[in-house]
C-alpha cells in the first residue's frame, strides 16, 4: 500500500512538472514573432528517489538579425538592453527595438515607454539616424551636419539568467542579476534593423510532441496505479 502511495505521488509531481514544461514550450511558441525575445525554457532534472524537479533558464544567444528600412528601428546586436521608461518612471529594459515618434516627438516603444533619458527628434528634420555607440544626429537637409539631440544607452548585467521577465517584451532586475551597468564604448546598435527572436521552432515544435506523449504515458500509468490501489483496499476490506 505504501508503495503504491508513492508510486502516486512520484507520478502526480512528475506530471505536475511536464505541464510547468509544457508551458514554457508553449510560451516560446506564442513569442516566435516577438522582436528581440529570449527563449526560456524548463530544465527537468531527475532525483535520486525518482521524483522531477526544474530551473528556469533563459537563452540570451544572439537572434537573428533582420533588414526592415525603418529609421525608427533599431536591433541590439551582442550582449545588453536598452532601458526604456513608463509614463509614471517605472524603468525596465528591452532588446525590442521597434520604436516609433511618439508624444511630442520622443523616442518611445511601441506601447509608450520613453527610450532612454528622452530622445527628441524634430519633427521637421530631413532624416535623423542612429550611430552604433547609440548617438542620435538629426540633419536639417540633405548636406546639413548633423547635429547630436541624444543618445541611446545600452546597460549590461553581470547575471542576466536573473532578470525577471515584464509585460510586453521587457525586463527587470532582481537581487539576482544586479543593478545595470551602463557600457560606455560600444557599437552594438544597427539601425534599419530589428532583432528576431531566439526561438528555434523546429526544437520547440518537437518538444511539444515529445511532452504531450509523455504525459499521456504518465496519466495512463496513474489510472493503473489509482486501479491497483483502489482493488488492494477492497481486499484488505
Amino acid at each position: 500500500m505504501n508503495n503504491l502511495q508513492g508510486i502516486i505521488r512520484k507520478s502526480v509531481n512528475n506530471v505536475t512538472n511536464q505541464w510547468e514544461k509544457l508551458g514554457y514550450v508553449a510560451n516560446s511558441l506564442a513569442n516566435y514573432n516577438t522582436h528581440g525575445y529570449k527563449a526560456v525554457r524548463f530544465e527537468q532534472m531527475l532525483q535520486e528517489d525518482g521524483y522531477l524537479t526544474g530551473a528556469i533558464r533563459t537563452d540570451y544567444k544572439q537572434g537573428s538579425v533582420q533588414i526592415t528600412s525603418n529609421p525608427f528601428d533599431v536591433a541590439v546586436v551582442g550582449a545588453g538592453f536598452i532601458p526604456v521608461f513608463s509614463p509614471h518612471g517605472e524603468v525596465a529594459y528591452t532588446r525590442d527595438g521597434s520604436f516609433k515618434q511618439g508624444k511630442d516627438g520622443y523616442l518611445m516603444t511601441n506601447d509608450d515607454w520613453i527610450v532612454g533619458n528622452g530622445i527628441k527628434i524634430p519633427s521637421n528634420c530631413y532624416k535623423f539616424e542612429i550611430k552604433p555607440n547609440g548617438d542620435v544626429l538629426a540633419f536639417d537637409g540633405a548636406q546639413a551636419k548633423g547635429k547630436n539631440i541624444g543618445k541611446i544607452p545600452l546597460v549590461r548585467f553581470d547575471n542576466p539568467e536573473g532578470l525577471e521577465q515584464g509585460d510586453m517584451n521587457k525586463m527587470r532586475p532582481t537581487e539576482e542579476s544586479g543593478e545595470a551597468i551602463l557600457v560606455k564604448d560600444h557599437e552594438c546598435f544597427a539601425q534599419n534593423n530589428l532583432e528576431n527572436s531566439n526561438i528555434n521552432i523546429y526544437d520547440a515544435v518537437n518538444d511539444m510532441l515529445r511532452l504531450n506523449a509523455s504525459m499521456l504515458a504518465s496519466t495512463r500509468m496513474m489510472k493503473v496505479v489509482d486501479d491497483m490501489y483502489n482493488k488492494a483496499i477492497n481486499i484488505r476490506e
